[in-house]
C-alpha cells in the first residue's frame, strides 16, 4: 500500500530532514493508519488535519532530538535547520 517512512534525523540522512520530507512522512503514516491511500472526499478534511498534525508533531519531534555528537544548537545553526 504505502512504502517505508524513512528516517528523518542524521545520521540517516546526511542533511537535516525538509519541510517535505516531515510532510511526506506523515502523510504515509496517515495511509498507512487509516488503510486508505487516497481518502473519499467526504473524509478529506479529517485525512489532511491528520497529516498536518502529525506533520507539526514530528518537526516538533526532530527540533527537539539530540543526536551524539551533535547538539540541539549545531543542527538547527545549520541550514534546512527544523
Amino acid at each position: 500500500m504505502c512504502r517505508s517512512i524513512k528516517t528523518l534525523r542524521p545520521p540517516a540522512l546526511p542533511e537535516e530532514a525538509t519541510e517535505e520530507d516531515i510532510r511526506a512522512a506523515a502523510l504515509q503514516f496517515v495511509r498507512k493508519v487509516s488503510g486508505f491511500r487516497a481518502p473519499a472526499a467526504h473524509n478529506r478534511e479529517v485525512f489532511d488535519h491528520a497529516v498536518d498534525a502529525i506533520a507539526a508533531a514530528t518537526a516538533d519531534l526532530l527540533a527537539g532530538l539530540e543526536v551524539r555528537g551533535r547538539s540541539r544548537d549545531a543542527t538547527s545553526a545549520l541550514p534546512g535547520g527544523v
